[in-house]
């Protein structure tokens, strides 16, 4: 058979597929009031609460190594409480490995025996033929209910989605956002920019320590999750003072009709997307575990056919295989190189570990986006 062929339906296909998907999503956004959410602006914050906030520290960390260490260090000085929101946590997780290890259920029951310490969980997957299961969950929940841990697992999900958030809050004067996962399933966090050759899979990723009044907001998200599933009203947090130059914006998705509190839901990731992405003259930089949004993928498409400048660039930082190396982003990225049309302006990039003669791919679990050095975003949503 005609390969060319083959291929040639195969892309009519996918088309066909992505178009009604993309349709799907109009229709839902907009029946949920949030149509603005595909619109692009020129004003790249999203619209409504929380609003950008200014005078806040921002300092990003890249790799495990340099995060888990610092994280444990945040955590170490609690005065009141600890809140973490996770979509799934390994309490066998060494947060520091130099000199001694510190593991992270040791360090949550130290905690606990003085501060409040809760940890909201997506309560795992319904279905046996996905992971981390929901078993495996309560038997974290298990362990950290015996370390005095207060725990709530997340059941209020849409079928075949997840709560993918990282987050973590500290005294409501720091708070951690980001890529990063408190666990060690399907691969080691702790891996460092260097990312030397080792025998397990590794591990590429980011989050950011934040400080001054967009923490309030992060304490107040996780406020609002822990009220709809534990039941339990947690006072609001308190603003922090200013304590830096950067103005910053907490932005969510939440899905609709499944929070009591958040009927319409949120869909502010995909709508500061969206602007970003459409307002870029210069210079496109994702790094994403998933490069699948058919309609984020449209929008690096138009840019690709009618670049805004000469010397335009899309550079995309991407898993060789996705889905912890059962998938891949070829589609996708066959899509933008077609759009590009050999004019050189998209590049697509995949991190190796060498050893030797030989190389291991690097999992690339990031989720960052720069645009034109103006817009800066580094979450959990791929």
């Amino acid at each position: 058979m005609d390969s060319n062929l083959v291929a040639r339906a195969d892309a009519i296909v996918g088309d066909r597929i992505e178009a009604l998907i993309r349709s799907h999503h109009r229709r839902r956004l907009a029946r949920a009031g949030w149509r603005r959410a595909f619109e692009p602006s020129a004003r790249l914050w999203a619209e409504g609460d929380p609003p950008p906030r200014h005078g806040n520290d921002l300092d990003i960390l890249i790799d495990g190594a340099s995060f888990l260490p610092r994280l444990a260090e945040e955590l170490a000085g609690a005065e009141s409480h600890v809140h973490i929101a996770g979509w799934y946590l390994s309490t066998e997780l060494a947060l520091v490995r130099e000199k001694e290890r510190l593991l992270l259920l040791d360090l949550l029951e130290e905690l606990a025996r003085k501060v409040e310490v809760r940890v909201l969980l997506w309560a795992g997957a319904p279905l046996p033929l996905f992971r981390p299961s929901r078993a495996q969950v309560r038997d974290v929940a298990k362990r950290l209910h015996g370390a005095g841990v207060h725990l709530a697992l997340d059941a209020k999900e849409r079928p075949l989605h997840c709560h993918h958030e990282k987050l973590v809050v500290v005294d409501d004067r720091v708070a951690s956002v980001g890529g990063i996962d408190l666990t060690s399933f399907n691969g080691d966090r702790y891996d460092s920019s260097a990312h030397p050759w080792r025998p397990a899979l590794g591990w590429h990723d980011a989050s950011a320590l934040v400080r001054g009044p967009v923490v309030a907001d992060v304490a107040e998200h996780f406020r609002f999750r822990w009220q709809e599933v534990a039941g339990e009203e947690l006072p609001p947090p308190a603003i922090p003072a200013e304590s830096g130059e950067h103005e910053l914006q907490l932005v969510q998705t939440i899905p609709e009709k499944v929070y009591r509190a958040r009927p319409r839901g949120a869909f502010r990731i995909l709508e500061t997307y969206v602007r970003a992405l459409s307002s870029a003259e210069r210079l496109i930089y994702l790094e994403s575990q998933f490069l699948w949004s058919p309609e984020l993928v449209e929008i690096l498409v138009g840019k690709l056919r009618e670049p805004p400048r000469d010397d335009f660039r899309i550079v995309a930082v991407l898993p060789a295989r996705a889905d912890s190396g059962n998938d891949d982003s070829r589609g996708q990225v066959g899509v933008l190189a077609d759009a590009d049309a050999g004019a050189g302006r998209f590049l697509a990039c995949a991190l190796y570990a060498r050893n030797g003669a030989s190389r291991e791919p690097i999992y690339v679990h990031a989720k960052i986006g720069i645009v034109d050095d103006r817009w800066l975003t580094v979450g959990s949503a791929n």
